[in-house]
């Protein structure tokens, strides 16, 4: 009896030291520099780690700052102190910036399952969602909303937007400006400036002063009408659809230059363009998947569908620094 209990114990005290190991120190962790509404309750950042983890046996750590851009000027800073893994928030606009500072690697990855519409084909950048700048406005204040980008900036409706040194949105709509007005946009600045209720540091702080009604438009995206409707059960927020056209908006996740788990952060990459990763992305970050065959909620049916206009790649990042100096110069105005 005696031995038959030590010999239980041993086995208990054993499984519980094995249990700890394999939890501990054996358990991988993938550090994922993100931004903050991607994490949030509602946003994919919860479904992807329960489902990635589920697979990897690991654990999936976000790191969440404002925005895209705030991730790359993180990222920038911190150099080879940084701790991350995967970089995810970056967008088209950002990828020869990131690229030229070094601050990523190869991901080793197939691009063929990527809609044939992104003509991608990056060996550093994979795309897991896509869509188009938009304002939003609420359809029970706004019965006749601007029909053009210029018509919006030339008239007296409060705006609010994203601050483009560290938002992608913010970006965006440089890029939108400087693609409609070209040499006029500082001018455009100036004027939009007059009604701008305020600039914030990233989305969700400008999206959400906007739903509190501290503007008319807000800064944000075709498919933000959609959550709405879905989550909501209401179809009064609507994307002001413009003649000149829409920036469109890629984002993507990148393997860091540093990572210290390589492999791990490719098999991540790889999960964010598989079905179950795609499902999960439309309906908590409200954007598009990147791989046909997903379906999706008929409220996306309804949304406005742009004409895309804009910039390459290369001709965003070779114009960004001006970009930015002739924005902080006009709207101080």
């Amino acid at each position: 009896m005696q031995s038959k209990g030590f010999k239980t114990q041993y086995l208990l005290v054993l499984s519980l030291v094995l249990g700890f190991f394999s939890s501990s120190v054996f358990a991988k962790t993938l550090n994922v520099y993100t931004y903050d509404s991607f994490v949030s309750d509602w946003g994919p950042g919860p479904k992807l780690k329960a489902a990635f983890e589920a697979q990897c046996h690991c654990d999936l750590n976000f790191i969440a700052v404002e925005d895209g851009v705030s991730i790359l000027n993180r990222v920038r800073i911190e150099g080879k102190k940084s701790k991350a893994d995967v970089l995810l928030g970056l967008d088209n606009g950002l990828i020869e910036e990131a690229r030229r500072l070094g601050l990523v690697q190869a991901h080793g990855l197939k691009t063929d399952q990527i809609k044939a519409e992104l003509e991608w084909q990056d060996r550093d950048f994979m795309p897991f969602d896509y869509g188009y700048f938009a304002f939003i406005y609420d359809s029970r204040k706004i019965t006749a909303p601007a029909q053009s980008l210029d018509e919006l900036i030339q008239s007296d409706a409060q705006i609010i937007y994203q601050d483009p040194r560290t938002s992608t949105p913010g970006q965006g709509l440089m890029t939108w400006i400087n693609a409609v007005y070209g040499e006029s946009a500082a001018e455009s600045w100036q004027q939009l400036s007059k009604h701008t209720v305020t600039v914030t540091k990233g989305w969700w702080e400008a999206y959400s002063m906007f739903l509190e009604g501290g503007s008319d438009y807000v800064l944000s995206y075709t498919t933000s009408p959609a959550y709405h409707a879905i989550v909501e059960g209401h179809e009064y927020y609507k994307a002001a659809l413009f003649a000149e056209g829409h920036v469109a908006q890629v984002e993507v996740a990148a393997i860091a230059a540093n990572s210290a788990q390589v492999e791990l952060a490719q098999q991540f990459v790889a999960f964010l363009i598989s079905p179950e990763a795609q499902r999960i992305i439309p309906t908590t970050n409200w954007m598009l998947p990147v791989i046909d065959g997903v379906d999706l909620p008929a409220a996306f049916d309804q949304l406005i569908k742009p004409q895309q206009i804009g910039f390459s790649n290369e001709e965003i990042s070779a114009q960004r620094k001006q970009w930015l100096q002739q924005w902080r110069q006009a709207a101080s105005h």
